[in-house]
């Protein structure tokens, strides 16, 4: 039984992180292109689209945290919708790989991007922190107004 399990599991972290290495190498390349070809070439079409990614890809994985937190949930109900979060952040988490990867496929895939994709970078970078600041303000709001109903709630008992 637990030779079984090993066995299992030995396969799966083995699986897993060739997985991780085939997707160093492809993902990269494969994503630089996928935009590159939308942009293709034009600055303003790079700026507009990176912070339309930028914006859609951080606010869509951050709200479904936020909903995924606010209740007491079962612990896969969590897993489950981080896990969505994260497919959410997808466009997102590879741009952030190509900027800050090191190895030869986030290279290629910063040339791809500087020369067929001018501005997506930037943009991208800049969409992601508006949805940040945008979600965090509708949640203030959001905090905010169930605190007031509250106080009004309860002024409300002791007159």
């Amino acid at each position: 039984m637990w030779l079984r399990r090993t066995v299992v599991a030995i396969v799966v972290a083995v699986a897993l992180v060739g997985l991780a290495l085939l997707g160093a190498a492809f993902l990269p390349r494969w994503c630089s292109h996928r935009v590159a070809h939308q942009v293709n070439g034009s600055m303003s079409v790079g700026i507009m689209l990176g912070l339309f990614y930028g914006f859609v890809f951080a606010a869509l994985p951050l709200v479904t945290v936020l909903r995924a937190f606010r209740k007491r949930r079962p612990w896969k109900v969590w897993a489950g919708l981080t896990a969505l979060a994260i497919v959410l952040a997808g466009p997102n988490l590879l741009t952030l790989g190509i900027v800050i990867g090191s190895g030869h496929g986030a290279h290629a895939g910063q040339r791809t991007l500087d020369v067929d994709a001018p501005g997506f970078r930037a943009a991208s970078l800049a969409g992601a922190i508006g949805a940040a600041l945008a979600v965090a303000a509708v949640e203030y709001l959001v905090v905010s107004r169930r605190w007031s109903r509250r106080r009004l709630d309860a002024a409300r008992k002791d007159a």
